[in-house]
């Protein structure tokens, strides 16, 4: 396992918590900090080739828009703050690809916020959140 830690984030006020609270965990630590922000999509559609080439095009615009507009300013205040960082955007199902990413970067631990931006709030956690303190293979601390 490498010294990596990974946030999940979103633009939910509990997901700038967990950015923050990880980044001062990888300083401590000296660990490398990974940030990444999981665009909810699902290859189950039946669409035309027409539509589908436009759904590629809406997908690029979605990732350059959560790029631009919540990935590279938490990024540039993480890295003005001294914390080794690097970032990126997917599309994907959150939990799932949040797991496979632990896997392909040997990621040691796992930052996320407790609810996140879609307003689905379970009684205790968020939904990412509980699948992923369910279903990781790497330890998990879940930010208020």
């Amino acid at each position: 396992m490498g010294n990596f830690i990974m946030v999940g984030i979103d633009d939910s006020d509990p997901s700038k918590r967990a950015a923050q609270f990880a980044a001062e965990l990888a300083r401590s630590l000296d660990a490398k900090l990974l940030v990444v922000y999981v665009i909810q999509w699902t290859p189950f559609t039946f669409n035309t080739p027409e539509e589908n080439e436009s759904r590629h095009k809406r997908r690029e615009e979605e990732v350059e828009a959560a790029r631009s507009k919540i990935l590279t300013p938490i990024l540039d205040d993480l890295l003005k703050a001294g914390t080794k960082v690097e970032g990126f955007v997917r599309h994907g199902r959150p939990a799932k690809l949040l797991n496979y990413i632990v896997a392909e970067k040997e990621i040691s631990q796992i930052v996320i916020g407790r609810t996140g931006a879609g307003g689905l709030k379970n009684i205790m956690f968020g939904s990412v959140a509980s699948k992923m303190v369910q279903t990781s293979s790497v330890p998990i601390t879940v930010v208020p």
